[in-house]
């Protein structure tokens, strides 16, 4: 995406309503309705309200001529099958995470968040600036989809356990529920991994079948009432240091829309791509608060554990780029965008954020 049309559909997303409807669209132009599926249940109002915002948006933008209605998880397809059914034109579009589908492609997790990998800010800039959006675009396309960022939720908790873990020994035999390339890790480090949609996580948790689960951060975590059945929260999500969502768009009704209603739904996904990220921003501190008030405990995950997760995680990715022409084509930009910009965030973020954050009380 060019740095002009990025900054056109920002600076329009975030505008007022008014202004969002103010392109006027032709009376010829068609109406159109799509359904939406999502993977969240509808209780997450910041993930799932990031698919209503859309909706909304693009509804406003053309006079109400192309509408789109949303379903939450499970009410058209299973949560974990969004893709496929955007593919096959089940539905005309979808929102997931798409390291749901690693199993198909480890590829897939570049477009939601690699281990060890870019925060939110630096995804986005990959996105925009870096060449990762056409990249994921070109794999993408033999699925039958265009896919759209769409939202994102920030560096992630490192999720709840029914016991404190002091060690990587103590991860071993655990039942946990990660998906994507972080499950593999996890699996590789003695962990029993499961790949759960959000809203079959607390049940499985409060009935024994997993030990431990790793969702979102505070505001959702909260929501899905995960520290009534596990009191010991870790942090960092190592494998989520700024987990992107996706709009994904079955090809063949992208190419029948009127070039307006592109326009629309790009500006509108733009809008909630960024607008994700604010709110969770924005509700999590509060969040963090109460969950500590009501009895969970705090706990950095331990030193040998992350060691042992990051040596790990770089002998998955050279294996992958070895057998995985489509994920070496993506990983060899993605790796030199990474070290780049971890190279500039460490002189200015890092040390503005290690000196300021532990001094502010």
């Amino acid at each position: 995406m060019q740095r002009r049309t990025f900054l056109k559909r920002a600076g329009v997303g975030l505008a007022a309503g008014s202004t969002l409807a103010a392109p006027a669209i032709a009376a010829s132009e068609p109406e159109v309705k799509w359904r939406l599926a999502s993977s969240f249940p509808k209780s997450l109002d910041t993930i799932f309200g990031a698919s209503e915002l859309l909706a909304n948006r693009v509804a406003k933008l053309t006079n109400n001529k192309f509408q789109i209605r949303v379903f939450a998880g499970g009410e058209l397809v299973p949560g974990l099958q969004v893709l496929d059914a955007v593919g096959q034109g089940t539905v005309e579009c979808g929102h997931t995470a798409s390291y749901y589908y690693v199993g198909k492609n480890k590829a897939f997790a570049f477009d939601t968040a690699m281990p060890f990998g870019l925060t939110a800010r630096q995804q986005n800039a990959w996105f925009y600036f870096g060449g990762g959006l056409q990249l994921m675009r070109e794999f993408f396309k033999p699925y039958g989809v265009v896919n759209f960022p769409g939202g994102n939720t920030g560096t992630q908790m490192g999720g709840w356990f029914r016991k404190e873990i002091k060690s990587l020994a103590d991860m071993k035999g655990l039942k946990m529920r990660i998906p994507g390339i972080a499950g593999e890790i996890m699996s590789r480090l003695g962990v029993v991994t499961q790949t759960l949609a959000g809203a079959d996580i607390y049940p499985a948790l409060e009935k024994g079948a997993i030990d431990a689960a790793e969702w979102v951060g505070p505001y959702d975590d909260e929501k899905l009432g995960f520290y009534k059945v596990a009191k010991h929260y870790y942090y960092p999500g190592w494998w989520e240091g700024g987990a992107g969502l996706s709009f994904l768009v079955n090809a063949k009704e992208w190419e029948k829309l009127p070039a307006q209603y592109k326009e629309a739904f790009d500006v509108a996904a733009a809008e909630a791509n960024l607008s994700m990220l604010a709110e969770y921003d924005a509700k999590n501190p509060a969040a963090l608060g109460r969950l500590i008030r009501d009895g969970a405990k705090l706990h950095p995950f331990p030193q040998d554990m992350m060691e042992a997760a990051l040596k790990v995680t770089n002998q998955i990715y050279a294996e992958e780029v070895a057998k995985n022409p489509a994920f070496k084509k993506i990983y060899d930009s993605w790796a030199r965008f990474r070290n780049d910009q971890f190279q500039w965030f460490r002189v200015a973020e890092l040390s503005y954020e290690n000196f300021t954050f532990n001094h502010v009380k």
